[in-house]
């Protein structure tokens, strides 16, 4: 049930990302993100300047005509977001949680898709799929979608990204562009998104909150892995401490960089405290010259 406050919610982010895709990520979008290929469209006579080598021998033999193919581009696609509402997404140091951003980011590459007539569908996990909406075209469906990415309360705390990923690759019947969003904080994923990948167009998006990165100085304080209830006691105003704890945050995240380098996945870093869509529409452009 849409409430009413959920309602402004969804209305709010519909005006906000429908201005950005209208005016900047939707020819972006759809320059970046092909279709399956060609499909045949008719025969027809054969006219100056039409490639012999479409030439249909078949009709042309039974006519006495030359004919030719003609091909048009399958522009449709299936675009799935796979998105993790583990309790590591619950944080947020600036203005928005995790959580927030990913489903922020995933409406704003939703609302490009649906105007590009592709298809659009969800998985939400935690450490087992927790939600699933098939693919489907429209405004409306779309608008589901993004009321359940806010809107969703998870069951369980934990992380299972590998789980997700088999789950969807058992799922899809057809290839697919499947953003993949997440803060990463888990382990033996690698295997099946590098299966996943090559079936697909797999896209990691990391979401990153800058206190995952830089700690400032604010003497003692408790920091809790929201995901096991662990909670550390740390001396913020040592300079060696943040100097430690900055180091291990920036070495994770090249090593993030390394993981999707090394299996052909696309990557994408989101910071919760800036604009993402500069970072989005470098993304696209880096996409578009490199295929």
């Amino acid at each position: 049930m849409i409430t009413k406050e959920l309602a402004k919610k969804i209305r709010a982010l519909q005006i906000t990302t429908s201005r950005v895709v209208n005016e900047i990520l939707a020819g972006e979008y759809g320059s970046v993100f092909k279709g399956r290929g060609m499909e045949f469209d008719e025969v027809r006579e054969y006219l100056p300047g039409d490639d012999v080598r479409s030439i249909d021998w078949n009709v042309t033999a039974r006519t006495g005509i030359p004919h030719v193919k003609r091909f048009v581009e399958e522009r449709e696609l299936s675009v799935m977001f796979i998105v993790d509402l583990s309790a590591s997404g619950n944080f947020g140091s600036v203005n928005k949680l995790k959580n927030e951003v990913a489903a922020e980011l995933c409406a704003l590459l939703a609302f490009s898709a649906v105007k590009n007539n592709d298809k659009v569908g969800l998985i939400l996990f935690t450490d087992q799929v927790e939600k699933y909406i098939p693919p489907k075209k429209g405004t409306t469906h779309v608008l589901r979608v993004i009321s359940e990415l806010l809107n969703f309360k998870p069951r369980k705390a934990k992380t299972d990204i590998a789980g997700a990923l088999d789950f969807f690759g058992k799922v899809a019947t057809k290839k697919a562009v499947v953003f993949l969003v997440s803060d990463f904080l888990a382990e033996g994923f690698e295997k099946r998104m590098s299966i996943i990948g090559k079936k697909h167009d797999l896209i990691a998006a990391t979401i990153v909150d800058p206190r995952e990165v830089v700690l400032p100085n604010v003497g003692l304080v408790e920091l809790e892995d929201a995901e096991t209830g662990e909670i550390v006691l740390v001396d913020t105003a040592n300079a060696r401490v943040r100097e430690n704890y900055e180091h291990f945050g920036r070495e994770q995240s090249r090593e993030f960089k390394k993981l999707f380098a090394s299996r052909r996945i696309d990557h994408i870093e989101i910071m919760t405290d800036r604009n993402y869509v500069p970072e989005l529409v470098r993304f696209f452009r880096m996409r578009e010259k490199r295929y």
